[in-house]
């Protein structure tokens, strides 16, 4: 199959446009060429583009950015993926969107699923839930997707920022009480391809990795998992912090939006394996020094 891939330098797409460019013809479309806040230019792009398979890997993730550059986040997470959904169904291609956990408001202490309604707090979430309505309503042979607390090869993530920390400083802190689900991005990659085919439905789905935890439960697996791998911390401990005290967040954060999986495994027979195996092999391939040489 031909897939077109949007944004892929991001951490989520660049690892699913490798995993699948061996079984596929894989092409990525990132700035400068493309400019997703550029409606007319994107239409004209995709109308030039071959492809049965469209992803959207693009977005503006700045929750607190969001809130104050609020017409450009409409565009880029609302505007564009509903015209990215009108080209795909003018190829007769399936589109694959993204979007969050933060459409959720975070107030319910069970895994959320796709039948719970959402109701964003922040503008980001807004937005985010805005192109998921607009993709939805212009076919049902769209995938929308919800992943959460994204880690993988192609771009630091929260747990690489931890270890980094920890690597020079002995006190290393996190937030306790914000709560969710990880998502490796490289997992995804094989959660996602049986979607390929058109017998599967669309709608949306839940994606991330079995489990959840708070991010100083997430750190603190994290800077274990770095010891395992010989690296030299000052400290294998993550302090709590209370997300209240965090002063420089503009933005509302959901505070529970752990993510339940069982209609992804339901329609595709994959149950994604825990965050935290996950997260092991990540840190060990990442940073396990390497045998000696023979």
């Amino acid at each position: 199959m031909k897939i077109l891939v949007l944004g892929g330098r991001g951490r989520l797409v660049a690892a699913l446009a490798r995993a699948w460019s061996g079984r596929h013809t894989t092409v990525c479309q990132s700035r400068p060429d493309l400019d997703v806040a550029d409606i007319p230019g994107l239409e004209r792009l995709l109308a030039s583009c071959a492809f049965d398979v469209l992803v959207n890997g693009t977005g503006m993730t700045n929750v607190d950015e969001c809130e104050t550059r609020r017409d450009e986040a409409r565009t880029v997470n609302a505007l564009a993926p509903a015209a990215m959904a009108a080209a795909a169904r003018d190829h007769g291609a399936r589109f694959i969107h993204f979007s969050t956990d933060y459409v959720m408001d975070g107030l319910k202490t069970t895994p959320y699923t796709e039948e719970d309604e959402a109701r964003p707090l922040g503008w980001y979430g807004r937005t985010k839930l805005d192109g998921e309505l607009a993709v939805l309503g212009d076919s049902p042979s769209h995938l929308v997707v919800r992943v959460s607390w994204v880690f993988g090869p192609d771009k630091p993530s929260f747990m690489d920022a931890i270890i980094g920390r920890a690597l020079t400083n002995p006190r290393v802190e996190a937030v306790a009480d914000k709560f969710s689900s990880p998502t490796f991005a490289c997992d995804a990659a094989g959660w996602l391809e049986p979607f390929f085919a058109p017998s599967l439905p669309g709608g949306l789905y839940h994606a991330c990795n079995t489990g959840s935890c708070s991010w100083q439960e997430y750190g603190a697996h994290a800077l274990r998992c770095a010891a395992e791998a010989g690296l030299p911390l000052a400290t294998t401990t993550v302090e709590p912090l209370e997300l209240k005290a965090m002063k420089a967040f503009k933005a509302p954060r959901p505070v529970h939006t752990i993510l339940s999986t069982e209609k992804l495994t339901r329609v595709t027979g994959i149950t994604p394996r825990p965050w935290q195996d996950a997260a092991r092999d990540y840190i060990l391939l990442k940073y396990a020094p390497l045998p000696p040489a023979r």
